[in-house]
């Protein structure tokens, strides 16, 4: 495999050389304080349909921004191209904005003992060496694998290969520089099915930063369609009061609402039902959800958070109870605490799971709704108040029965909390969020 340039050394000096030359015209413009990110990264995407090619692009990019604070006044301003002239120009439109700018006390850059300064490798480059041709052989595999499950599968939105590898480098006027490289690849398919009750479709995706860990080509077919034929026939079902068990495929979405509601930028504007929240029970005692930033080759880890704060494993909730928000240095700065290292989110989030597999956890249903998809966003952060629409699957004695859609499921995010009974093992390890399936003891169940 020929060696990748975002791997190459001397790039990855030529990037930094960049930052440094952008830190100090920076600081001859007049500049304070200083923060510099620069990415390139190039990737390919392929989409096939029916059997044939549908979309093939190539795509290339690079960017440069910049943050610029003078007297707690703060410009920021952004450019793709990385010539002198152009660079020159950027930093004068950022040192022109801040110079305009009102004066905001919490503005500047993280104190410097925050930075990182143990940079160790996680893994997180590993490039695929596939051409647009393998590429298409792939995704009609998988689209192939997936029209021919059944006769029941009568067409298809086709299936696709993204891959992407890039290097980004961030520096600030601390002394601080950090550059990494890093890959991430997918292959997804969607597919219709159609009896004589009517049509539904699913789909189904695998994503890794190494190639070798997706999943085949012919098993995300498969398992695109057969989540596709277990959809018809669905029906609506009436209001009730029962319990509900999300899948792994949406039970983040329910964990990611927690986390919205306790980011510095929720609680500093008062727009969050979690405002004074630390040390309170949220959860059940057996609820346990905690930040693994370093896990070698997963989505989330990084060794720094965007402002260049040395990430670390700590629990968000341990027992259930609250121990920490999600801060950046601003908003660490406007609550009147210490920066959590979360500038641009949180990394690799982990529900800690029990000891049931996704068939334990409908037995311990025993009857309910199975909640596979979501639709609208019917949820207040500031009262909690939540109601979604959704399909899935009406289990009774732990055992699917039939496919339900138009449905619609309400109650409110901390009783939804409170109410969790058990969290499965059936973890899904493909994005940032990693939890298995969760059974909330009772919602009500708003059908036809």
């Amino acid at each position: 495999m020929p060696k990748s340039v975002y791997a190459d050394p001397a790039e990855l000096d030529r990037l930094k050389n960049i930052c440094s030359d952008v830190l100090l015209e920076a600081k001859k413009q007049g500049a304070d304080e200083v923060e510099v990110g620069l990415n390139i990264g190039q990737g390919l995407s392929v989409n096939a349909r029916l059997g044939d090619v549908e979309t093939i692009e190539h795509h290339k990019d690079q960017g440069l921004g910049i943050t610029v604070h003078i007297g707690h006044k703060k410009g920021s301003a952004s450019s793709s191209d990385l010539k002198p002239s152009s660079i020159k120009s950027m930093v004068t439109a950022a040192c022109s904005i801040a110079k305009h700018a009102e004066v905001d006390k919490f503005s500047g850059l993280p104190d410097t003992s925050l930075m990182a300064t143990n940079f160790f490798d996680l893994s997180l480059h590993h490039p695929w060496d596939i051409s647009a041709e393998q590429a298409i052989d792939i995704a009609i595999e998988c689209e192939d694998a997936a029209r021919t499950y059944h006769d029941d599968i009568t067409n298809s939105e086709g299936a696709g290969i993204q891959t992407f590898e890039g290097l980004r480098v961030f520096a600030n006027s601390h002394g601080f520089m950090h550059g990494y490289p890093s890959s991430r690849h997918s292959l997804s398919c969607s597919v219709i099915g159609e009896r004589a009750e009517g049509m539904q479709r699913d789909y189904w995706y695998s994503s890794a930063r190494h190639a070798n860990d997706l999943e085949s080509a012919k098993g995300v077919g498969e398992k695109a369609a057969e989540r596709t034929l277990k959809r018809l026939g669905a029906r609506a079902i009436g209001t009730r009061k029962c319990p509900i068990l999300f899948s792994p495929d949406v039970s983040g979405g329910l964990i990611g609402h927690f986390i919205s509601a306790i980011k510095g930028g929720s609680l500093y504007r008062k727009s969050s039902f979690l405002l004074d929240s630390l040390g309170k029970s949220i959860f059940p005692d057996f609820v346990r959800i905690h930040e693994q930033p370093h896990l070698k080759k997963a989505m989330g880890s990084a060794v720094c958070d965007a402002e260049g704060v040395a990430t670390v494993t700590r629990d968000i909730v341990s027992n259930g109870i609250l121990q920490g928000y999600l801060l950046s240095n601003y908003s660490a700065k406007k609550l009147g605490m210490a920066t959590t290292a979360n500038a641009g989110g949180v990394r690799n989030l982990t529900v800690e799971s029990g000891d049931l597999d996704f068939k334990g956890m409908l037995q311990e249903m025993n009857t309910g709704l199975l909640v596979t998809e979501m639709m609208g966003m019917g949820v207040n952060t500031l009262t909690g108040d939540y109601s979604r629409g959704v399909a899935g699957f009406w289990v009774e004695n732990g055992e699917i029965q039939y496919p339900v859609e138009e449905v619609t499921i309400a109650g409110n995010l901390l009783d939804m909390y409170q109410s969790i009974t058990a969290i499965g093992n059936d973890i899904d390890l493909r994005g940032n969020t990693r939890c298995g399936s969760i059974l909330i003891n009772e919602m009500t169940l708003a059908g036809s």
